[in-house]
């Protein structure tokens, strides 16, 4: 841990500099590392829907080999609870700067790798289950991530501004989910690839999906330099010139925290669901076929859906500061009451919205805008909510725990249920699975207390 380091300030002054370091540095750090981290994400969450049913799970039919390919996406989800042990128990112990490093490698050297992989026409059962691997190895390290650079944020912030402080790092979700759609959008475009009529020997499946992938190496190169410019955030230091530390956090959080860690995951429950019915499994039912065609989809082509989620993700981008401002202005707790009411009435509307006669491009794209601005408010006070609510001893892996235990119940499942749900019922029932999992946060909210004027600097239950 750097000497530079104030341990005797109680708090971030307001300054330009925390520790010596621009406070322009730490959110550039804080944003850049989960921008980088949530496109790796996005690339295999778009390759799961457009080109691993055909070239990692061909045998059967098309429904079943995305399914498949859904189950694989949903294996990320088991090891980020993992994750958040792992690197939490790191970043509670030694510190948050060289632990955000470990994760950030982590996933960066298993996106690159899954560009390289052959497919099962070359090598049998034997790629899928590296598939699976190396998506297990991304949900490893984007579990020690988020809560990584949340920390970052918030134990840096100034005072009343932490909500504003901690949404630099939530932009990263959107900023990654439009590099990573967009560049996609660019190769089908350029290779003229068709999804909904995919030829499995042209350009795109041969080689142009793993271009994503391979470009991946870049970011994470940028995302290491400016995070090795870093210092440790002083409300850790200040922990540790205490002698506040803790030898074994996870079994500490259990010990002392276990009811924070039950809020926090139901907490995040409907902004988990939200963005990946909005985002995986919306992508499957646009492009999918119509009835008349066989199927249950929406029938939009696929490079004209892409473009319709570019649209709608800004709202996504420009709603995560409105809630920050906010979170701090009437408090955390109050307005996620509000947004996840909203979220309950957006689930009853499904099956207005989508239903697919006379559906067109302006309906459509109504419906995933309101979606992805329901989305940018629910998750920009996230990454204040949830730290603050853990001790300084076990804030990274309390709140990493959290988090990420709601990505099993809230994403790891969402695309996967909603595909059988509109299969099987309509998309409205769809629409009611997200009601219920919003209902349930609306109740752990209820149950929350209020973390805005909440020191960082307390340990203890």
């Amino acid at each position: 841990m750097s000497s530079a380091v104030d341990t005797s300030k109680p708090e971030p002054d307001g300054g330009a500099t925390v520790a010596g370091v621009p406070r322009s540095r730490i959110v550039v750090a804080s944003m850049v590392g989960t921008s980088i981290e949530f496109y790796d994400f996005y690339i295999y969450a778009t390759a799961a829907v457009s080109v691993f049913p055909h070239l990692f799970f061909p045998k059967g039919n098309g429904t079943t080999a995305l399914l498949a390919s859904l189950a694989t996406f949903g294996l990320a989800f088991v090891a980020r609870p993992l994750g958040s042990i792992l690197f939490g128990h790191f970043g509670d112990r030694i510190g948050r700067k060289t632990t955000l490093v470990g994760s950030l490698l982590t996933m960066g050297i298993a996106t690159f790798v899954i560009g390289l992989l052959p497919t099962y026409h070359q090598i049998g059962l034997v790629a899928p289950a590296l598939l699976a691997l190396m998506r297990f190895c991304q949900g490893l390290g984007l579990g020690g991530e988020w809560s990584g650079a949340a920390l970052l944020a918030t134990e840096t912030a100034q005072k009343g501004k932490r909500a504003w402080a901690a949404m630099w790092p939530q932009l990263g979700a959107p900023i990654g989910f439009f590099l990573a759609n967009g560049l996609f959008l660019i190769i089908t475009l350029f290779l003229d690839h068709d999804n909904s009529s995919p030829d499995l020997d042209g350009a795109f499946l041969t080689w142009g999906w793993r271009i994503p992938f391979l470009l991946s190496a870049i970011m994470v190169m940028i995302g290491l330099y400016v995070r090795l410019k870093l210092e440790e955030t002083p409300v850790f230091a200040r922990a540790v010139a205490r002698g506040e530390k803790v030898k074994t956090p996870l079994a500490e959080v259990f010990k002392t925290s276990w009811r924070q860690l039950i809020i926090g995951t139901f907490v995040m429950l409907a902004t988990y669901t939200l963005f990946y019915i909005m985002t995986t499994w919306v992508l499957s039912y646009g492009t999918g076929k119509t009835p008349a065609q066989g199927g249950t989809g929406a029938g939009f082509h696929y490079t004209d859906f892409l473009v319709l989620q570019l649209i709608a993700v800004l709202f996504f981008a420009a709603a995560v500061p409105v809630s920050g401002w906010l979170a701090d202005r009437y408090g955390r707790r109050v307005t996620l009451l509000v947004i996840t009411g909203l979220i309950m009435v957006f689930g009853l509307t499904f099956g207005v919205m989508l239903n697919q006669e006379g559906m067109g491009n302006a309906r459509m794209l109504v419906f995933l805008a309101i979606g992805m601005l329901l989305m940018g408010m629910t998750f920009g006070p996230m990454s204040a909510v949830l730290p603050e609510l853990f001790p300084t001893n076990v804030r990274y892996t309390g709140s990493g725990i959290a988090y990420n235990t709601a990505s099993i119940l809230g994403a790891a499942v969402a695309p996967f249920i909603a595909t059988w749900l509109a299969t099987s019922y309509g998309v409205g029932w769809v629409g009611i699975y997200l009601l219920i999992a919003a209902a349930l946060t609306f109740v752990a909210l209820l149950v929350m207390r209020e973390t805005r004027d909440q020191s960082l600097d307390d340990v203890g239950a």
